[in-house]
Formats: structure tokens, C-alpha cells, sequence
């Protein structure tokens, strides 16, 4: 079978670890050229080497709009087009078990990173796509984004943002051919380490197996193809149906 990614341009951000690394290491052996895009400039940087020419590392900030299109402006410059936005960078915040116990002093960063980073992202990507009349643009969301409940509500509160702000995009963008679409992973150790997961996994999903940074991989991939070319302001959980409920 053909790399169904041959020369198409990526980025990826927070590409440098977890869910991220997973989807560029996947990405490039499907024939995409990538920019990992992350603040981990290490860890970047040792990917980038590792997976050779058909990746480059750019220190980014995605809370930071400036720096944002400067990313997007670095992937067109250096390998000629952008075909693929993968808004996957993201943090957790503060654990607190009660909000009336959140002081809301991480609230700026969690959500210019969670929500403000892919609403930038798509923002910038999207203004380069519409010119040339395609494109596709994924965002990362949580199931936190999809079910209420405790803790991390200002984490939540972002994740659900991305998810109806990706329905949004979709809408517009639409009419020139871009996609924009999200995948909403849960329970899976790269995303979500506060959890034991085992109990977690026994406790709250349908599916008795836990999730894996390819299993988030793997949905990417089928968003950036044209495997996915009708599909547009999908939300595709990737969380062994704990979406559902259990019981």
C-alpha cells in the first residue's frame, strides 16, 4: 500500500512527547514532511535527529500568537506548503479535587495553551489553507471536554472550548475546501499520568484495554488523509467508549 501522507507538510504541536511524538513518528513513516513544534526543546530536537530530513524541530509557544505564525510561516518556507495542522499541544494544570480549592493561578496558561493555542493554530494555518484550497486541521481535545465532573475544571472548561470552537471552524472553512476536526482522547497514560489507569481502565471504560499515544496516532492519520476527505466537525473520541458511561 502507498504512504497515504507522501508529500504532505505537517506540524505538530507539543510533537516532542506523548500523544504528539507518537502522531510524527507515524506521520513520517506515512511519507508526510514534519514540523515538531514544541517548548521541550531537548526532546525536539533528539526527534527530529532520530527521524532524519523529513522533520525539523521549532521552539514554540502556542499560547503565543506571534510565535504561532511564526511556526506556520517556518513550515512553508522550509518545505514549500502546509497541508496538515495538528493543534495537539496541552497541559493539564493544578490538581484539585474541589474548584472551591482552585486559586485559578495556572487558569491564563492552562486555557492560552488548551483553547488559545488551537484557536491561533487553526487561525494561522487556516488563512494559508483557504489559498490554496485544501487542507485539513485537527485539534486535541479530552473526554473532560465531552463529560462534566472533577477535577481540573478550568482543563475541562478548555477542552470543551476546542471541541465547539472546532465545530466552528468547520462551518467556515468548509466552502474553500479546508476540514477542521477533533479527536478527543481519554484515559491514555501520555494525556492523562494523574490517573492510576489500570483503575481507571477497570472502572470507567466499556473496553478492557488501555489506550496508547498510537491509538491517538492512528485517528490523526485518518483525519490528515483523504481517508477522511468527506469528513469535516467530527468529534472522534479515542477513550475505549468510556464517552458511553460503563454501567
Amino acid at each position: 500500500m502507498d504512504r497515504i501522507l507522501e508529500n504532505q507538510v505537517a506540524i505538530v504541536t507539543g510533537g516532542a512527547s506523548g500523544l504528539g511524538r507518537a502522531t510524527v513518528q507515524l506521520f513520517v513513516e506515512q511519507g508526510a514532511k514534519v514540523v515538531i513544534a514544541d517548548v521541550s526543546s531537548e526532546q525536539g530536537e533528539a526527534l527530529a535527529n532520530e527521524l532524519g530530513s523529513q522533520t525539523i524541530f521549532k521552539y514554540t509557544d502556542v499560547s503565543d500568537a506571534d510565535q504561532v505564525q511564526a511556526l506556520v510561516d517556518f513550515a512553508i518556507h522550509h518545505f514549500g506548503d502546509l497541508h496538515i495542522m495538528f493543534n495537539n499541544a496541552g497541559i493539564s494544570g493544578k490538581v484539585h479535587n474541589s474548584y472551591l480549592e482552585d486559586d485559578l493561578a495556572d487558569f491564563n496558561q492552562v486555557i492560552g495553551v488548551n483553547l488559545y493555542g488551537v484557536m491561533v493554530g487553526s487561525r494561522a494555518a487556516g488563512r494559508y489553507m483557504v489559498k490554496q484550497g485544501r487542507g485539513s486541521i485537527i485539534n486535541t481535545s479530552s473526554i473532560a471536554g465531552l463529560k462534566p465532573g472533577l477535577p481540573l475544571i478550568t482543563y475541562r472548561a478548555a477542552k470543551a472550548g476546542v471541541i465547539h470552537y472546532t465545530k466552528s471552524i468547520a462551518k467556515e472553512l468548509g466552502e474553500y475546501g479546508v476540514r477542521a476536526n477533533c479527536i478527543a482522547p481519554g484515559h491514555i497514560p501520555a494525556a492523562q499520568t494523574f490517573y492510576d489507569m489500570d483503575d481507571m481502565v477497570r472502572r470507567m471504560q466499556p473496553l478492557n484495554r488501555r489506550g496508547t499515544p498510537a491509538d491517538v496516532a492512528n485517528a490523526a492519520l485518518y483525519l490528515a488523509s483523504d481517508l477522511s476527505a468527506q469528513v469535516t466537525g467530527l468529534v472522534l473520541p479515542v477513550d475505549g467508549g468510556s464517552n458511553l458511561g460503563k454501567l
